[in-house]
């Protein structure tokens, strides 16, 4: 943050696989019955159906009486190994209220983002539809952009609110405001989030340390005093120009607990006994990696993981709300990133602007796990993120389900346990599909049997069952001397069940299958749709 803008502060198809390829994974999702059958929408009278196998056949499934409340915590940049519950080393950094969501629910280990980057994973969650159908072909959404979201599409906010439901989006937005580029922060931000669906919104625009330096409040940059704007605003961590506004600038190592406080007073004004939705995006673990003074230098591999306790801190704050207001039963509570974790640069002469990220891999923090790559890349490692769902009752405690799924799922899931039929994709959330089977059977077949994931330069892959195909061609502008060296620009096949660290590129023994997966891939671009 520049020195004036602190100042600022004060003022507050064929699946020919390898032999130990299991039908299971290979088998299609046709025939899964509806698992949750709708007996009255109009009075909120929902039972649940028994499970497709015998074991959910045999349990007595109680009967969902009243709509459950929603709860949607999207981490930022939150790597697979990153908690504990899925690896992270106790020693480096304890995460006991992620690990409660575990255990007291289910944690998924084939959960994976649309994309390997933001504004397109943040796109999918809310419309279950992938955002390389918009305009937004590669990259993400840039501070000045207009809203991406058409305001005549579903989102999950429009649709629960249909059901009843107060709806609140607090924490990153980064998917535009209004209509026309350049943005001007100055007047009435619209359209936006309130436009979608969502009641109230209090955001950081893009990212921690973006040019903003504010937070907006539904459709007005928060505290905003007038249109003037500061000749010499300081120059941000990416070292673009702030904007120089004249509000209350923010102070980024307190945006979590800032943003935690408003989701709790939102909460704190939804009547007790009504439906809520809280999609509540962190800036946490963003870069510049600035975790809040609750947490600095509590953790053993210092800032970066000291960051993660921030995000543990907002998920106990949330559940210790819930709980105070008898809400904790009936809610849904999702815990989950936008895409995987940045890494070191791979280049040891390239510049390091988070040497933290360097000090905590150093420390042994598996950023990733074991997954392959990073933020931006093709490789598992910049889609396989955590995933956790806590409903209890509903949801078996401590369970584990290794099916695929995709955050673009969200929609389709929610929607179907609210008893709404989705329209005709052409009309709604075209690439959504509901993982309640899962959801209520960890092991019961999965209904989605093939997965589009997109890197940051518009690289395509798709998966199906344990085959994974990258088609290696990026639609952003790349130089002629990447596209000849760099290892995501080229067509690549990998078998990930047995292979699941992509060190072993079989396309030259399986070319037809190769092929068959590329067929796949442009049916559902062509199509526009692939559910």
């Amino acid at each position: 943050m520049g020195q004036n803008q602190a100042s600022r502060s004060k003022s507050s198809m064929n699946t020919t696989a390898p032999p130990s390829a299991t039908n299971e994974a290979l088998a299609s999702p046709g025939g899964v019955g509806n698992p949750l059958l709708l007996v009255s929408p109009c009075r909120w009278v929902l039972i649940l159906a028994l499970a497709v196998s015998s074991a959910s056949q045999a349990r007595s499934e109680p009967p969902l009486v009243a709509p459950p409340n929603i709860v949607i915590v999207l981490a930022d940049d939150l790597g697979y190994g990153s908690v504990g519950c899925y690896g992270a080393a106790e020693e480096l950094v304890r995460t006991p209220h992620i690990d409660r969501l575990a255990h007291e629910g289910m944690k998924f280990t084939d959960a994976n983002t649309p994309s390997s980057v933001c504004t397109p994973t943040r796109y999918g969650l809310l419309t279950g539809r992938y955002c390389w159908r918009s305009p937004l072909k590669h990259g993400v959404s840039n501070v000045l952009d207009p809203l991406l979201i058409e305001t005549d599409r579903p989102t999950l906010a429009s649709m629960v609110k249909r059901h009843g439901y107060h709806t609140a989006m607090i924490g990153k937005w980064h998917l535009g405001y209004g209509d026309t580029r350049p943005v001007d922060f100055t007047g009435v931000l619209k359209p936006g989030p309130l436009e979608l669906g969502f009641d109230y919104q209090f955001a950081v625009p893009q990212n921690n340390g973006d040019m903003t330096g504010v937070y907006v409040e539904n459709h007005t940059v928060f505290g905003l005093r007038s249109a003037n704007r500061d000749p010499n605003p300081g120059t941000t961590f990416y070292g673009s120009t702030y904007l120089g506004l004249d509000a209350p600038a923010r102070d980024d190592s307190r945006n979590m607990p800032v943003l935690t406080d408003k989701a709790l007073s939102w909460l704190e004004q939804v009547p007790r006994g009504e439906p809520f939705f809280l999609y509540f995006s962190a800036t946490a673990v963003h870069e510049p990696i600035s975790p809040s003074p609750d947490v600095a230098g509590t953790s053993a591999a210092g800032p970066y993981t000291d960051f993660i306790l921030d995000l543990d801190l907002t998920v106990q704050r949330l559940l210790e709300a819930l709980e105070e207001r008898g809400a904790a039963e009936n809610t849904l509570f999702v815990f989950t990133s936008d895409n995987g974790g940045v890494l070191p640069p791979e280049n040891p002469q390239a510049k390091d602007r988070n040497p933290s990220v360097r000090q905590a891999v150093a420390a042994g923090l598996k950023i990733n796990g074991d997954w392959r790559g990073r933020k931006h890349q093709i490789w598992e490692g910049g889609f396989r993120v955590p995933f956790l769902v806590r409903w209890p009752k509903y949801v078996p405690a401590a369970s584990q389900c290794d099916r695929m799924i995709g955050l673009i799922d969200t929609y389709a899931t929610i929607a179907e346990i609210l008893g709404e039929q989705l329209p005709a994709p052409e009309l709604a959330a075209p690439d959504s599909v509901s993982f309640l089977p899962v959801l209520r059977d960890p092991v019961a077949p999965n209904p989605r049997h093939s997965m589009i994931v997109h890197n940051a330069r518009g690289v395509f892959a798709i998966r199906l069952g344990p085959w994974k195909y990258i088609e290696g061609k990026p639609s952003a502008p790349v130089p002629a001397q990447q596209l000849e060296r760099h290892p995501e620009y080229r067509p690549q096949l990998y078998h990930l069940e047995d292979d699941p660290g992509e060190t072993k590129d079989v396309l030259d023994q399986f070319p037809n299958q190769a092929q068959r997966l590329a067929a796949l891939l442009e049916k559902h671009r062509s199509e526009g749709y692939s559910r």
